[in-house]
């Protein structure tokens, strides 16, 4: 991960939101009082909606066993 300080990051932060939307790999930016991350939006909405899947009692589970199953096997018809 690359690191930037607060002051570098501050006279580059056009170009680091393009290079982390780019590349997808995240950027630490160090300040006095404690590091933060800088990632894409979009990459930030796949975190959250990663965590919010794992809370989900046995979600794991059901998406390891549906990558199991072949494409043949599955349903043409949702039940719901």
């Amino acid at each position: 991960m690359t690191t930037f300080t607060a002051t570098e990051a501050r006279k580059n932060i056009y170009s680091l939101v393009d290079e982390v939307n780019e590349s997808h790999e995240a950027i630490q930016i160090q300040g006095k009082r404690g590091s933060a991350v800088l990632i894409a939006e979009g990459d930030w909405r796949v975190l959250q909606e990663t965590l919010y899947l794992s809370s989900i009692p046995g979600m794991k589970k059901s998406i390891l066993k549906g990558m199991r199953t072949s494409v043949r096997k599955c349903s043409k018809k949702l039940v719901w």
